[in-house]
């Protein structure tokens, strides 16, 4: 068995592969409905929440914001100033918690949350 993507319902594809691209994740492939992104071995397939046909069907916004990804970084500190270097907004500052973990968050422009942390 190999873990290979993440299915997220987007509002808007280029704002999307801006706020991803930032991030450091890689474009594999885009159009006017999705864009595939990839950091490592993992891909996000985020799509226009409005253009599929998930929402046409079921009349419900298919958005999960209780989700949160996990990345693990080098430095913390470091990358929370290169994201900021960037244009982008994080959540939370740099903070060591109980269960060991230095980290922050920084949500995607539709609200999922990615905590960037490093084992300490």
């Amino acid at each position: 068995m190999k873990f290979k993507s993440i299915l997220l319902y987007i509002s808007n594809v280029g704002v999307s592969t801006d706020f991803y691209q930032k991030l450091g994740f890689k474009v594999d492939s885009q159009d006017d409905k999705s864009v595939v992104v990839s950091l490592e071995n993992i891909q996000l397939q985020l799509f226009d929440k409005e253009k599929v046909e998930f929402k046409q069907y079921s009349e419900i916004d298919p958005s999960n914001v209780g989700t949160f990804f996990y990345i693990e970084v080098g430095n913390v500190d470091e990358k929370h100033k290169e994201l900021i270097s960037k244009g982008l907004t994080p959540a939370t500052t740099p903070k060591d918690w109980p269960w060991g973990n230095r980290e922050f968050v920084i949500k995607d422009p539709d609200g999922y949350k990615f905590v960037i942390y490093k084992k300490i």
